[in-house]
């Protein structure tokens, strides 16, 4: 008897829950934090798996830079006799050659620090995929925050126009209002849910663009928790700037490539020297034996490598005007994230210091006299849209900051 009463009374206290059991079978979607994403990115994104593979390659030609020629080794062997005078004698021919070629010692300096430079080169490419992918990730990231945000004021504000509906409705009912009076609050509890449809959407766009950057890996439904950033310190557009063209992984890539074309431009030069190869042989023959050495010298008449070595120095040329270009291009990108920094900060100073108080205490006074027959529909209604868009923006100046600072850090070469 006491059995099936516990059952009862389990059973019960599920079904009190909010939900009930329909919900306890539910499974929450995964809630990931900055850090979370940053490393799925880093493990899954190929953009990274790309720059380890061009890593991977120039260690290899790092390898085959540093090889010695090999040697060859000729044998040829057949049947002879003697003929004049009529011996008899029969014996088996046979030719032996080994060649070892001997490279000049200053084109082969000059092409293991080529593949030196490559290796450094494409180690700090890597560097500087991994500083780019962590900016987007962190864009998106913000982005999806907003998104987020929005969903909710939009939310917030269904509920506070629909609030507003059911009072107007209510006086019409009481014959303290007229009918237009409904019709204009109903428009505007269409325009409120029209504008929480566009910010779902955007929420899910948002979301598809953070799960692309990590291959997929978030899955489709997840959930992120985090905040904005917010610094306190002022930002110095031409201390940043010269701290960019000292450690930026684009500068430091660049400047290798540009050493690396530097060594290649040396080594066809340098290739105008033949290589000397050192060849030994050993032959033997009916009626004679013989050891013999030598060597093998190229005689560069007619061709002397200008074609390599001026596609070699345009190369070269190319790569510094490339290195300027990138210097330019990242004091140019820290001046404007910078000052994009700066502006956002005094935005959000001026609403921390009154526009958003002011937002709510002009849209609690229209509520409070519209209770009371003070304030008309419109009244309240202008309110609501001047607090929504009041607090949309508060979200979008803290948005715009964390992109804005974001965005520096990949100019400036570090990433928190």
């Amino acid at each position: 008897m006491i059995a099936p009463m516990l059952l009862f009374l389990f059973t019960a206290c599920l079904f009190s829950l909010p939900g009930g059991l329909a919900r306890a079978g539910e499974t929450r979607p995964q809630t990931y934090a900055l850090a979370d994403i940053l490393a799925l990115a880093t493990q899954h994104n190929p953009v990274l798996a790309g720059a380890e593979g061009w890593v991977k390659q120039s260690q290899g030609q790092q390898i085959a830079a540093g090889a010695y020629p090999n040697p060859s080794l000729t044998g040829i062997a057949g049947r002879g006799a003697i003929q004049d005078p009529k011996t008899g004698v029969h014996v088996t021919e046979r030719t032996f050659i080994v060649e070892q070629p001997l490279e000049w010692m200053g084109k082969r300096r000059a092409r293991q620090e080529a593949a030196d430079a490559g290796l450094a080169g494409a180690n700090a490419a890597l560097e500087e995929a991994r500083l780019s992918l962590f900016a987007e990730v962190k864009i998106a990231f913000y982005q999806l925050l907003f998104g987020q945000r929005d969903v909710e004021l939009s939310a917030q504000n269904v509920a506070n126009v629909e609030e507003v509906l059911r009072t107007v409705q209510a006086r019409v009912a009481a014959g303290e209002a007229t009918s237009f009076d409904s019709l204009k609050a109903g428009v505007e509890v269409q325009k409120a849910k029209k504008e929480a449809a566009r910010a779902n959407n955007s929420l899910l766009v948002a979301k598809a663009r953070l799960n692309t950057l990590t291959a997929g890996s978030l899955g489709k439904d997840f959930a992120i928790q985090g905040d904005f950033e917010r610094p306190t310190q002022v930002v110095d557009a031409e201390r940043l700037a010269s701290q960019a063209l000292e450690q930026h992984p684009a500068v430091r890539r660049l400047s290798k490539l540009a050493e690396q074309a530097d060594h290649a431009l040396r080594f066809e030069r340098e290739a105008r020297v033949p290589n000397v190869s050192v060849i030994g042989s050993y032959h033997r023959e009916a009626g004679d034996e013989s050891l013999t050495a030598g060597l093998a010298v190229p005689l560069p008449l007619w061709y002397r490598r200008q074609g390599e070595i001026q596609s070699a120095l345009g190369a070269k040329h190319r790569a510094d005007a490339e290195r300027a270009r990138a210097r330019h291009e990242l004091e140019q990108a820290v001046t404007q994230h910078a000052q994009e920094v700066r502006t956002a900060q005094e935005q959000l100073h001026l609403f921390d210091t009154g526009l958003l108080k002011q937002a709510e205490q002009t849209l609690a006074m229209a509520r409070t006299s519209f209770r009371h027959g003070a304030a008309s529909l419109l009244d309240v209604l202008d309110a609501q849209r001047v607090y929504r868009q009041t607090q949309l923006e508060y979200a979008q100046v803290r948005a715009d900051l964390s992109i804005a600072l974001a965005r520096l850090e990949r100019a400036l070469g570090t990433s928190r």
